[in-house]
């Protein structure tokens, strides 16, 4: 049996077509860059309601829940398509500490040394799911199902990632970005961050938040220049590929 079908343990075969359930465990185990993908957008939708979320005296432990929930999510993403032999023992090094440090910053709000290495964690953990992620999709001249989805899931990892980046880059360069009107720079949230970081990694250019230090700059440079890089190189590489495929 297969690595990315321990993921998921199938229940006693049984006489008679599969059950709903039967296909739908199918699909997760066929499918992991699909549900990664599901998961991040609809954290787009759920996040603001989770941002200021208390539980108890826990004043952000929404954030650190939807964190946490995100995090294993990844780990189940990283393990299926078991893209290098070391890639899962270095998630887990470097995800073990992210999900500690989340639950921290529910604990202790006001720290700002946690939010700077939770952050730096968090951006690193999600730039090697993102490597992860494109070394699954060049393995093989074969386009599948889920490597399709895989090119949207990587996009988004490659977002989180920057805009964690960002969260710690603010704690080394105070007022790194500001919102366009706004006379005090101040401290951006990691939500507004995650929006200038898709923004500019779509290249939309649409973000009203912007880097004003040439520090910050140079980051924002780079994710530009990776967005672009990106569609240049892996999407057209899996369009075509899909394409050669179905004129064979």
């Amino acid at each position: 049996m297969s690595a990315s079908l321990e993921l998921w343990p199938s229940t006693p075969r049984r006489a008679g077509p599969p059950t709903r359930l039967d296909r739908l465990r199918r699909k997760l185990v066929e499918l992991p860059c699909a549900l990664l993908l599901f998961v991040q957008l609809t954290a787009l939708l759920v996040y603001p309601y989770l941002e200021t979320a208390t539980i108890g005296n826990w004043r952000d432990a929404g954030r650190a829940l939807f964190g946490i929930v995100g995090i294993l999510v990844l780990f189940l993403a990283v393990r299926a398509v078991r893209a290098t032999p070391a890639l899962t023992w270095v998630a887990a090094l470097l995800g073990v500490p992210v999900v500690l440090l989340t639950v921290a910053e529910a604990v202790w709000p006001d720290s700002a040394s946690i939010e700077f290495w939770s952050a730096l964690l968090h951006a690193l953990f999600y730039f090697y799911t993102g490597y992860g992620l494109l070394r699954y999709m060049f393995a093989d001249n074969w386009v599948t199902r889920d490597e399709l989805y895989a090119t949207g899931a990587t996009f988004t990892v490659v977002a989180w990632g920057f805009a964690y980046l960002y969260l710690a880059v603010q704690f080394i360069w105070p007022n790194s970005f500001t919102i366009y009107g706004e006379a005090d720079p101040g401290i951006r949230s990691w939500y507004e961050l995650l929006y200038l970081s898709i923004t500019t990694m779509t290249s939309t250019g649409l973000s009203d938040i912007y880097a004003v230090t040439p520090h910050a700059r140079s980051f924002v440079l780079l994710q530009q220049i990776a967005g672009m890089l990106y569609v240049a190189l892996v999407v057209a590489r899996l369009v075509g590929l899909t394409i050669a495929r179905f004129r064979q």
